[in-house]
């Protein structure tokens, strides 16, 4: 009878706890075939159970790799690994002393696993790992610290941003992933650059690069204002396989770590964009041949609202696991639920925590219950979160939006003056920079976004000792309980501030790590404070 043929040609990646890597082992012995899904880890278990000494296994190699994140290491590896793990387990089976053994049948046995309680670091897939997030997981396994060490900080870095936060002067140790806003999708399923923007992307990159802390480069494609020509771009194979091939281009060409897919939204109006019932459909199909042409190393992402992509009935979609599969985080933007109002409500509200909320569907527990219900992995989920706030012209001294609909909100009415649809969670294109007056006067931001670095600047808010904000300028600073976020009113001047601060930020970031997501984002870098906020978040993800 021949001997056991043993192949690993095949790869795949799964999301829980963490990316990593199955390999596909395929098993000939004694007439009998078997198809399994194993972990390097469980390479690792199975030689630890069965005492091998005469037999080695391929070696360990995530430290190497997460020094010089490059997909080509991690292509590399895979294909070491899989070869290198076939010869191990074709010398176990020959092997008199292990082939009959209880514990290479369980590893050879569908259903059943070896894998061990922790998420080992040798899992990973590299290239979804700062330096610094190995060397955390490294630590977890043995016990030092806690696992969630590793959970994700990042933000949004627009390319408008550069005249007051140049690359060179970013401090990288305080991002894992930067997302560069905005490329878009052209006409001709190509893409659309501002102008110089790829000059501040080269930049950017650069400097991320000889920061040496890790940070991860990924280009967001869309946005609020750039998503017109989504719809053709995805509608037939031939477009798909232009925008595709013009994506792997510009990860190819600036030396990238992924795309992010900033469509707002599928199926949807949005800023008055062309759409279709196929919409969803074509996305699914475009990730999937995305994923394809990056590998299973480079971060797919994608920006979304509270609730999953419209089908082709109009309603959000009830499965996306067939999305997740293909993508490293799905961006959840819990910002933009209420906008400027003569009733004002909360930006970003944590959750519906009167049980009172005209919008019960848009807050951050609500986004989370609502994707993971769909099918999307908690552990894929980052949380957005907003570094800017709205004006409004108003006298009120509490916020109704968490009790009653209001019918002038700039964001969540069914159309603008314009005509315009607007839908929770919007990527603005752009925003407008004013000069504010030193006395606290904000009304000439009446019906605008205002960054939250511009009211401190204003001196409506006033950073104290301990890093934390107070009133200031004539302004008073309350809370709303309903929705777990500060404003500030200044009823002699008819105005109400809405926005995030570090308490508010705080607690939101606290929500995503307790209840298992990848992390969170900001929108957007160039708003904060210094680092401020972004150190708050850091610290209550555990970083």
């Amino acid at each position: 009878m021949p001997g056991p043929l043993v192949t690993i040609n095949k790869h795949t990646t799964s999301s829980n706890p963490r990316p990593h890597i199955l390999y596909t082992v395929q098993v000939t012995r004694n007439g009998k075939h078997s198809v399994v899904d194993r972990r390097y880890s469980e390479f690792v278990a199975l030689h630890d159970s069965l005492g091998v000494k005469d037999v080695s296994l391929p070696p360990k190699r995530i430290l190497v790799t997460s020094f010089v994140p490059s997909a080509w290491l991690d292509d590399t590896l895979i294909t070491e690994r899989k070869a290198g793990l076939a010869d191990y387990l074709t010398k176990v089976l020959q092997h008199p002393d292990y082939q009959d053994s209880q514990a290479l049948q369980n590893f050879l046995a569908p259903g059943k696993t070896s894998q061990p309680q922790k998420f080992d670091a040798e899992d990973a897939v590299p290239s979804t790992l700062s330096r610094k997030a190995a060397l955390d997981l490294l630590r977890v396994q043995s016990g030092e610290v806690h696992e969630q060490a590793t959970l994700i900080a990042a933000a949004y870095y627009p390319d408008w941003s550069a005249g007051s936060n140049p690359p060179e002067n970013l401090n990288f140790s305080k991002f894992d992933i930067l997302f560069f806003a905005f490329a878009t999708p052209s006409a001709s399923a190509g893409l659309n650059w501002d102008s110089g923007s790829q000059s501040i992307l080269q930049r950017l990159v650069s400097s991320a690069r000889n920061s040496g802390k890790g940070t991860r480069i990924v280009l967001s494609v869309g946005g609020w204002g750039g998503s017109t020509n989504f719809s053709s771009a995805v509608s037939s194979a031939s477009n798909r396989s232009t925008f595709v091939n013009a994506l792997v281009g510009a990860v190819n060409q600036f030396g990238l770590d992924g795309i992010d897919i900033d469509w707002e939204y599928p199926n949807s109006v949005g800023a008055g964009n062309p759409h279709s019932p196929s919409d969803a459909a074509n996305l699914l199909t475009f990730l999937t041949s995305l994923r394809s042409a990056l590998g299973s190393s480079r971060i797919i992402s994608a920006a979304v609202p509270h609730l999953p992509w419209l089908g082709s009935n109009g309603q959000p979609l009830t499965n996306i696991s067939a999305y997740a599969a293909q993508m490293t985080y799905i961006n959840i933007m819990n910002y933009d639920v209420w906008g400027a109002s003569s009733n004002p409500g909360p930006n970003a509200p944590l959750g519906n925590l009167c049980g009172t909320s005209s919008q019960p569907t848009a807050s951050a527990q609500a986004a989370l219950s609502q994707w993971t219900a769909a099918g999307a992995p908690a552990s894929k989920l980052l949380l957005g979160l907003p570094l800017y706030g709205y004006v409004s012209n108003s006298t009120k001294t509490k916020l109704t939006g968490s009790f009653a609909p209001s019918n002038d909100m700039v964001l969540i009415q069914k159309e603008d003056s314009q005509g315009k649809n607007f839908l929770n969670g919007a990527h603005p294109r752009e925003q407008t920079v004013q000069q504010q007056a030193a006395n606290a006067d904000l009304r000439s931001w009446y019906g605008q976004q205002i960054p939250f670095n511009s009211i401190v600047a204003s001196g409506a808010l006033v950073k104290k000792s301990d890093g934390t904000y107070g009133q200031g300028g004539g302004f008073t600073m309350a809370w709303d309980d309903c929705s777990d976020t500060p404003f500030l009113f200044n009823t002699a001047q008819s105005t109400v501030v809405t926005y995030d601060d570090t308490f508010s930020l705080g607690d939101k970031a606290t929500f995503a790590r307790q209840n298992g997501m990848a992390g969170c984002f900001t929108w957007s870098l160039d708003q904060d404070d210094g680092v401020t906020l972004q150190n708050v978040i850091r610290s209550s993800l555990g970083k």
